[in-house]
């Protein structure tokens, strides 16, 4: 390896330990990555699922490229390269909305598998998908199209707005290589955990209903999501 990169990878995994204490010391950000981990854990459990319904191994595989993208997603964001961890949080975005697309109609699972790259894009796109999504739940205030937006702004797309994530202080310079801050980090597992939450929902929809191996996994992941909407969205007092 080039004397440079080893150095990188050492700062990489000096900021990865810096990463660490911050979270240790917040347990807002342990949960977080509690039900980061719950909600993998349902990818993981559900690919094992033995299965010849072809509609249901794009859902398996659909979950395995979300367990990818998370474990990739939190490896940068605990190395300093927040901007790059959000990036691969929109695509866990996509998927997820496209997850939920399919369990609202699951005859749509087959047309997205065979459909050629034009069907697909016509039918399946990510604009498409979204305002479905929307019509269906009777949204009207485009939280999903302001989610996918904050994503492609500050990570997906080289813009102006994006070189605020390559500032270790708010009203400092962009920085070159990787950077641990405590905002950023916060931030961004906060996302990380929203995520989760989305993706254990839909995923959860999938497990066949009789399958006692998924139990347990589906259990620790239902105490967990009650425990973190019970933290960050609690009920007002009567």
């Amino acid at each position: 390896m080039p004397p440079k990169l080893i150095s990188l990878y050492q700062g990489e995994e000096f900021l990865r330990g810096k990463a660490v204490g911050i979270i240790s010391a917040d347990e807002r950000l342990q949960l977080h990555l509690a039900i980061t981990e719950a909600a993998m854990d349902l990818a993981d459990v559900l690919r094992q699922f033995d299965t010849a319904d072809e509609d249901l191994k794009v859902i398996q595989i659909l979950g395995m490229r979300i367990f990818n993208a998370f474990g990739a997603s939190l490896k940068l964001a605990l190395s300093g390269y927040s901007q790059n961890s959000a990036l691969i949080m929109r695509d866990v975005l996509e998927t997820v909305f496209l997850i939920d697309y399919f369990a609202g109609d699951r005859s749509l699972i087959e047309r997205w598998r065979v459909a050629d790259e034009r069907a697909r894009l016509k039918d399946f796109g990510p604009v498409k998908v979204r305002e479905a999504l929307d019509a269906r739940d009777g949204f009207t205030s485009q939280k999903r199209f302001k989610t996918y937006k904050m994503f492609s702004q500050l990570a997906g797309h080289p813009t102006m707005k994006s070189a605020l994530m390559m500032r270790p202080q708010s009203d400092g310079d962009a920085v070159i290589g990787p950077f641990v801050e405590a905002t950023t980090i916060e931030a961004v597992i906060s996302e990380t955990g929203r995520l989760a939450v989305q993706v254990g929902e839909q995923l959860n929809l999938f497990f066949p209903a009789d399958w006692s191996q998924s139990l347990p996994s589906r259990r620790a992941f239902a105490r967990l999501k009650q425990c973190w909407m019970a933290t960050f969205y609690p009920f007002p007092a009567a």
